[in-house]
């Protein structure tokens, strides 16, 4: 990536968080692989897995990924049934609030458990932080968020998709080094998504209950984000993104601007890339 990007890891919590964190995820696939590979209404369309059966299929039939990187705003609609969908990803962050510089590598797991059922997993499996005061740097594993994602309404000519959803974020990360907040969070999101001609259009509302810093207590929240996207017939696209936050969630809080490439390689696998600009 060009970044100088050397982790600590001689401290034994941290590698234990790891391992801890490894030994969940590959549980979480031995539990859905045998219920995935059941169903046949869709594919086993992680970005990089298919079983040889379903490599035959025509591709019109393969279900297409719906990416929930690189912005906040998600799509109220899912994949298929039986859909497991992997994405990787690096983050930088710059010039903000309390933090100099911060970089993390999130890795996101999406299931499709049921026609309107949506099950995830991220975590940030590094994550580096330079104090903007002290300049001291920080190194380690990243918080651990689950949730689901329930489809509500479909999207048709009378109403767009609606769905609902929730996730937890689990304090993985290591509290004494400033990597993370120690305590539990709370998120509760609503979503909805319309497709106007080949436009994408994705706005979701969030009610935010995190755990204050270094003392009892919980805050109060929101979040707002609006998504603006578009594929082109060169397996190119974009998506623009305006979205917003009174508290650190994924993103630091504050109001920013985003703007993203993306380079869909396939039905299964696309690349994007993209920058967020702070506007307060």
């Amino acid at each position: 990536m060009g970044a100088d990007m050397k982790a600590d890891y001689g401290s034994t919590p941290s590698v234990d968080r790891l391992i801890i964190r490894c030994g969940w995820l590959a549980l979480f696939l031995l539990v859905l692989t045998p219920d995935a590979s059941a169903l046949q209404s869709g594919p086993f369309a992680g970005n990089l897995l298919s079983t040889p059966q379903q490599q035959q299929q025509p591709q019109e039939e393969e279900e297409e990924i719906k990416p929930s990187r690189p912005g906040v705003a998600n799509p109220a609609e899912i994949p298929k049934p039986g859909v497991l969908q992997l994405e990787f990803g690096y983050d930088s962050n710059f010039r903000a609030e309390d933090v100099r510089d911060g970089h993390s590598t999130p890795l996101t797991l999406r299931f499709s458990a049921a026609k309107r059922l949506l099950l995830e997993v991220n975590f940030d499996g590094f994550k580096s932080e330079t104090d903007e005061l002290t300049r001291a740097r920080s190194t380690g594993v990243g918080d651990t968020r689950v949730g689901f994602q329930f489809v509500a309404l479909e999207d048709n000519e009378q109403h767009p998709a609606l769905a609902f959803a929730y996730y937890a974020k689990i304090p993985t990360a290591d509290e004494n080094k400033g990597l993370g907040t120690g305590r539990f969070d709370h998120k509760f999101v609503g979503l909805l998504s319309k497709k106007l001609g080949e436009t994408d259009l994705d706005f979701n509302v969030a009610y935010l209950l995190v755990g204050k810093e270094g003392e009892p207590g919980r805050e109060h929240g929101g979040q707002g984000a609006l998504s603006i996207s578009r594929d082109f017939k060169n397996n190119f696209g974009f998506e623009a993104e305006l979205s917003g936050q009174s508290h650190d969630d994924i993103q630091p809080r504050g109001v920013f601007a985003l703007g993203a490439l993306r380079y869909n390689a396939s039905r299964r696998l696309s690349f994007d890339a993209g920058a967020r600009f702070g506007l307060n």
